[in-house]
């Protein structure tokens, strides 16, 4: 089962952009293509996770498992944000041992997010 990690493209982290400039949630974007996603991981790039006072942010979330917000980033972290949903996929309920997790998945947690209950599909 793959895991998806959503990364916020038009935060601005704060910062007022000039015309064309592209938003620091762009480049974070960009730098974990760069760096490249992990099999199991779908990279998927959303508007808005309304965690704008916490600079850029990404969320990984999979049915059935603990979902995390970190912020606080910048595209300098994206080998770090890789390596983080890489250990998430390989969690089975998505609880990464602390000492496991980067660092700024230690320091950076937004929320933590209980698993929804995995409901079977209805019968035909």
């Amino acid at each position: 089962m793959s895991v998806t990690l959503h990364v916020c493209i038009t935060c601005r982290a704060g910062q007022t952009l000039a015309e064309g400039e592209v938003a620091p949630g762009a480049r974070l974007h960009a730098a974990l293509v760069e760096a490249g996603v992990p099999d199991g991981v779908d990279l998927v790039p959303v508007e808005c996770l309304s965690a704008c006072s916490q600079g850029c942010s990404v969320a990984l979330s999979a049915p059935g498992r603990w979902s995390y917000v970190y912020g606080r980033l910048s595209e300098a972290n994206a080998g770090d944000v890789i390596a983080g949903a890489s250990a998430y996929a390989a969690a089975p309920d998505g609880i990464v041992p602390w000492r496991s997790r980067p660092e700024i998945f230690r320091k950076q947690s937004l929320a933590r997010i209980p698993p929804l209950p995995v409901v079977p599909e209805a019968a035909e």
